[in-house]
């Protein structure tokens, strides 16, 4: 079993990754695999609807997305990390997700998120965790990804990692969410084995309310 961590900071050892490594360090406690991917300090654009994902089966901008997808293929799980910028996540992480899910099981490809738990997590110096925590999460809420949560929101404080490091409430947050995370997983492998399918699917179809 292995949970990718997305570190969607720019700064790659800031509060945000310090809350990753929590939980990753949990999680290999548990005996699952972690490893922590970072998007990097360069802009990421978001979707431009450009539809190319459609007939390719991967985004157009050939980056960190197309990158992450490749690995997110032998993933289990996933934890999506970003730091508060006005109140809601940064907007780099919020772009990698966009193209990331948007491009997903396109072209034939396969779905690499369906029915795989995720967590969202952010880190902000005062304010605006929650609304943050609110726009990572409606990622999995609307591609059939169970939502593990913790004791609490899961977010931390700080300003930089060695401000996180005396967040004790927060760091207490992460440890359980990995134990959380392992748990899942392995009753989805106890499912499994006992030979429990995933549930059916309907094609359905799309409505919309402007003609």
């Amino acid at each position: 079993m292995k949970v990718m961590l997305v570190n969607g900071s720019p700064h790659k050892m800031g509060s945000t990754n310090r809350a990753l490594e929590e939980i990753a360090q949990t999680l290999e406690a548990e005996g699952v695999e972690a490893e922590i991917f970072w998007i990097g300090a360069k802009p990421v654009g978001g979707c431009v609807a450009c539809k190319a994902c459609a007939r390719a089966g991967r985004c157009a901008f050939d980056d960190v997305v197309n990158e992450f997808r490749a690995k997110a293929a032998d993933a289990d799980g996933f934890v999506f990390g970003a730091p508060v910028h006005y109140a809601h996540a940064g907007a780099s992480l919020l772009g990698f997700m966009d193209r990331l899910f948007y491009s997903n099981g396109r072209a034939g490809e396969p779905d690499v998120f369906r029915f795989k738990p995720a967590a969202a997590v952010t880190s902000a110096r005062r304010s605006g965790a929650t609304e943050a925590f609110s726009d990572i999460s409606k990622f999995f809420t609307i591609s059939q990804m169970p939502v593990i949560s913790s004791r609490y929101w899961n977010n931390v404080h700080g300003n930089a990692a060695t401000e996180t490091e005396q967040d004790a409430e927060g760091l207490w947050t992460m440890r359980q969410l990995g134990r959380n995370m392992a748990w899942m997983l392995k009753c989805i492998e106890a499912g499994r084995a006992a030979g429990i399918e995933l549930p059916a699917q309907e094609d359905g179809t799309s409505t919309n309310f402007i003609r």
